[in-house]
């Protein structure tokens, strides 16, 4: 049956329809000789689908539903060209597997891995605005303005203005603070420039939750398949979150969020 393109890659396990949107947009997908186009569309049992050169397969494959604990220093993707360890390396599945929740080289803690492409789709996209819940090391002890400012959103280099966070602190430690944050967005390495904007450096960064997804008791490099119930669970948080509240004298005043010039257009 011909389908969408983006449909297709997403049934295999190569990620979001948005994402697999984006590679076909960069020219990594061919179908039958050719380079494929947005709105195109192909029957995996008769065409011949290639993604960056290789055979796009998988796409009635059982579906998979795994939790990592990623370390530090690996990859959340897995790029041909770069020759670090990638997630992909942690897990048995020869299937391909799309990582939700990806984290920066330097983070570390809870990834789904899935081939799920529907799925991965309703977790990532942002108009679902899914919680993500961290445990961040920061070198010095936050005051209530920083942490205030931090709840509140702040303008990132960029010119963008984070939504309003869930910042508490959780205890001390020996070279630092860990503090709680949770958002409902997810921009590259927004925690550490955020940290580093009101003064607060972190150290390190572990993803405790993914939406109703917990981290749990898996150490660090282990994973595990994830139940029926809570495959169940995840499903039925793809729509839109309506029940996600500050934390009691957290977040007041919340205000809708902004978009800055950055600094470089001012004057324009």
């Amino acid at each position: 049956m011909r389908e969408r393109l983006q449909k297709v890659l997403s049934k295999a396990g190569y990620g979001s329809r948005r994402f697999c949107e984006t590679m076909i947009e960069e020219g990594r997908v061919w179908v039958n000789g050719t380079p494929a186009h947005l709105g195109d569309s192909a029957d995996p049992d008769v065409d011949l689908i290639e993604l960056n050169g290789e055979r796009v397969t998988g796409v009635d494959a059982p579906r998979i539903y795994i939790a990592l604990n990623k370390p530090r220093g690996v990859l959340s993707d897995v790029d041909a060209k770069d020759p670090r360890k990638n997630v992909m390396e942690l897990v048995p599945e020869d299937v391909h597997l799309f990582a939700v929740g990806r984290l920066d080289f330097d983070s570390e803690g809870l990834i789904l891995l899935t081939n799920d492409g529907e799925l991965a789709n309703r977790l990532t996209h942002p108009r679902y605005g899914h919680e993500k819940e961290y445990e961040v090391l920061v070198t010095r002890e936050p005051d209530e303005s920083q942490l205030a400012t931090w709840r509140r959103g702040v303008v990132l280099r960029d010119g963008y203005k984070t939504q309003p966070a869930v910042v508490s602190v959780l205890r001390k430690a020996e070279k630092g603070v860990w503090i709680k944050v949770i958002l409902k967005e997810g921009k590259k390495r927004q925690i550490r420039e955020v940290g580093a904007l009101v003064g607060l450096p972190v150290a390190r960064l572990i993803r405790v939750r993914l939406a109703g997804l917990q981290l749990g008791n898996l150490k660090t490099g282990e994973y595990r398949y994830l139940s029926a119930e809570e495959i169940d669970v995840l499903k039925k948080q793809g729509y839109r979150s309506k029940d996600w509240k500050p934390e009691r004298g957290q977040n007041k005043g919340f205000k809708k969020r902004k978009q800055y010039p950055s600094k470089k257009r001012t004057g324009r």
